[in-house]
């Protein structure tokens, strides 16, 4: 058994001895500053245990007489055979934890784990410490409500706690926690009610348009892929020519490009078409979109400028505001007015389904490629519709400008003219023989 310390600077740990860190820090002032933390090593049937001395009940993980006190205790244990009646949640630590999910090949794959990585480092700002075990749900409860005054909103309380939830049923399948710990964390509720931040935003042809002509020409291309294929911003955004396919006219993404791991084919619209074969190629990087010379990582600013310009909102906090994953919303409303079936909106856009929808519904690539140009001829009439309604309101505008024409009365005075023309006015002798008459 040995105890190492760790370098509060590059967290390397080290020999206790060690008076100085690789990185150059002064580990002997550390160490009166209490700001080096110890573990103790040894090893359970020839695999090699790190614990962190702030896992032990009354033991503080920044002292050098504790760290020997726990190293005694796990060597009496040890010699008494008892190494394995501990449990790994009595002695594991939150972020001791962390470091083994996130260090996992499988986690490492998915679409999502730098988001994960986040999540899991901001749990850690209050629990890192913190024996798995010993956490309450009255804990997770105060942490929820810490994050709700500093202003962060349900959804991302949510996703944080969420993310500390997978993690630990992770940890009970591999027999690192046990049911009380799943318990206390399953037993959290979520802020944010079902349904309660849905979005109904869509982007009307005309406002595309618009944003089209104010954005950059590297976003233009962005916003177009968005419009016309409904996929994912990071789908976009890390798209490489290898999965266009211009002389078929497909973009095919594998499963290890998608947020749900499910290999996807999306059709290339006529007017995508045309867009896509104005974007440069670079010889030294195969991403799709670049901007001077890198990939674009986003195109927020200029969405927001260009959305300025032309008037329309944009902020998920602003009263109908738009952002960009809208435009998916989009995408799937436009298809269904066009008449495009459920299952295979679902099958380009890669949305999840039910398994019974999967086992009785089949899209093959003529259905996928029929929808887009149904979507096509949708948005054909839809845009004639637009010309004749601005037609219609110039001639509004026109008439507007007569009084007369718009209330009808210039035709009423041309007519009443015409009919006094037709009567002739009376003689001078049928006026006197009138008279006579009287």
């Amino acid at each position: 058994m040995a105890i190492a310390a760790e370098c509060p600077v590059c967290h390397r740990k080290l020999s206790a001895k060690r008076k100085a860190c690789k990185c150059g820090v002064d580990l002997d002032k550390e160490k009166k500053a209490k700001k080096v933390k110890y573990h103790i090593i040894y090893r359970v049937n020839g695999k090699q245990k790190w614990e962190s001395v702030s896992s032990f009940d009354d033991l503080d993980g920044y002292s050098i007489e504790d760290a020997r006190t726990a190293e005694a205790k796990r060597k009496v244990q040890k010699t008494e055979n008892r190494l394995m009646d501990v449990k790994p949640e009595a002695r594991m630590t939150f972020e001791e934890l962390s470091e083994w999910y996130l260090g996992l090949e499988k986690v490492k794959s998915m679409a999502y784990y730098p988001t994960l990585a986040f999540n899991l480092n901001s749990f850690n700002s209050e629990f890192d410490d913190m024996i798995v075990g010993q956490i309450k749900l009255t804990d997770l409860e105060n942490y929820q409500a810490k994050r709700k005054k500093e202003e962060y909103s349900d959804s991302y309380i949510d996703q944080q706690v969420g993310a500390a939830k997978r993690m630990v049923n992770k940890a009970f399948f591999n027999d690192l926690v046990g049911g009380d710990t799943v318990k206390t964390f399953k037993r959290v509720e979520k802020l944010l009610k079902k349904d309660s931040n849905a979005r109904d935003k869509i982007l009307s042809l005309d406002q595309f348009r618009q944003l089209m002509e104010k954005l950059p020409s590297h976003a233009k291309a962005i916003l177009a892929t968005a419009f016309y294929t409904g996929m994912r911003k990071g789908e976009i955004l890390k798209l490489v020519w290898d999965k266009v396919d211009m002389k078929e006219r497909v973009i095919r993404l594998e499963a290890t490009d998608t947020k749900d791991r499910e290999a996807r084919e999306i059709p290339i619209f006529d007017e995508l078409y045309e867009i896509l074969k104005t974007v440069p190629k670079a010889i030294h990087d195969n991403h799709v979109f670049l901007y001077k010379g890198r990939p674009i990582g986003d195109i927020r600013t200029s969405l927001t400028n260009a959305c300025e310009e032309v008037g329309i909102p944009y902020g998920r906090k602003v009263k109908d505001g738009f952002v960009f994953h809208d435009l998916r919303h989009t995408f799937n409303t436009y298809m269904r007015k066009a008449g495009v079936h459920d299952s295979v909106i679902m099958e380009i856009t890669g949305h999840s389904t039910t398994e019974m929808f999967h086992r009785y519904n089949t899209v093959d690539v003529e259905d996928r490629t029929q929808a887009v140009n149904q979507m096509g001829a949708y948005l054909q009439v839809l845009d004639k519709t637009l010309d004749n309604e601005s037609q219609d309101k110039k001639k509004e505008l026109a008439n507007s400008a007569n009084p007369l024409k718009l209330f009808g009365a210039e035709g009423e005075t041309r007519t009443r003219t015409s009919v006094r023309t037709l009567d002739p006015e009376p003689s001078a002798s049928t006026s006197s023989a009138t008279s006579a008459h009287k």
